[in-house]
């Protein structure tokens, strides 16, 4: 067994450590990248030599964040070949398998028997890498006091993407949906912070979190905290493809614990490779 699963979770309001926990959002069909991954769950898409998933797993690692739980779905078994229980990367992995698709925010409720009973807890989609410090992320969202913080990065060309508007004090005022228009925005980064009390607004079933639970939260607290790192997402084949190109950069940003975007990354988004700004998800 993983000595880390034999760990009694604590609770309370404690700075990110090994205890605290992260949900993986791995379950998706990913129909627009089947082309090129058909017969594998697109977070097990290769670049390099390793799976996508596993810069993510690593980069929690990395950071102290050891307890993981997966929500899987399409292709599950392939995924818990592949990461067991998580000891080979010095993590501790639970599985919560859907029995049909349940959406993103379906799958997290259905996990809700698999977390631990901090007061709040990382959740992450799988298809995607967003380079930031997950310590001074939970401690953002614990300031500021919100059912929900997301962590955002401003990309060149937002046409695939929704957007995310703020005020001046980072609180979510509107999430704008894609409109195709090839124009600067902050787009989600797939990385967010959820207190536990998150879970009571979820229904049972199939849900979105950006399309059913996100909208009706704005009113109880939603802050978004920029990132100036590497953001990789392999949604489509053109995206994927230019992921190979990025793969030791990559690499070297998941087992980094030095101080995110201070060596100027690459931003993958759509048609281009932008740099990082010099001011600062099927």
């Amino acid at each position: 067994m993983n000595p880390l699963l034999a760990g009694k979770p604590k609770a309370g309001n404690q700075p990110a450590r090994e205890d605290a926990c992260a949900v993986l959002l791995v379950g998706g069909i990913g129909s627009r990248l089947r082309p090129v991954v058909p017969s594998t769950p697109k977070p097990l898409a290769r670049v390099g030599n390793k799976s996508f998933l596993e810069f993510v797993v690593r980069q929690l690692g990395a950071q102290g964040i050891r307890r993981l739980v997966m929500c899987t779905g399409y292709l599950a078994g392939q995924i818990e070949d592949e990461f067991g229980d998580g000891h080979e990367w010095d993590v501790a992995i639970a599985y919560s398998k859907e029995p049909y698709p349940l959406g993103t925010a379906g799958a997290v409720k259905f996990a809700e028997r698999c977390l631990p009973l901090a007061s709040d807890f990382l959740v992450m989609n799988g298809d995607s890498f967003l380079e930031l410090d997950f310590r001074r992320f939970i401690r953002f969202h614990r300031e500021h006091g919100g059912l929900i913080s997301i962590a955002v990065r401003k990309v060149e060309n937002a046409a695939r993407y929704g957007t995310v508007q703020v005020d001046t004090a980072n609180r979510v005022i509107r999430f704008a949906e894609k409109t195709g228009t090839q124009a600067p925005g902050l787009v989600n980064g797939g990385v967010y912070v959820f207190n536990r009390a998150v879970l009571r607004h979820i229904p049972e079933g199939p849900a979105s979190l950006e399309k059913d639970l996100f909208p009706g939260l704005l009113r109880h607290g939603i802050y978004a905290l920029e990132q100036h790192g590497m953001f990789i997402d392999i949604g489509t084949p053109d995206d994927y493809a230019r992921a190979q190109e990025l793969c030791d950069r990559l690499y070297r940003a998941a087992v980094s614990r030095s101080r995110p975007g201070s060596h100027e990354p690459p931003v993958l988004t759509g048609r281009a490779i932008t740099p990082k700004l010099p001011e600062d998800p099927d």
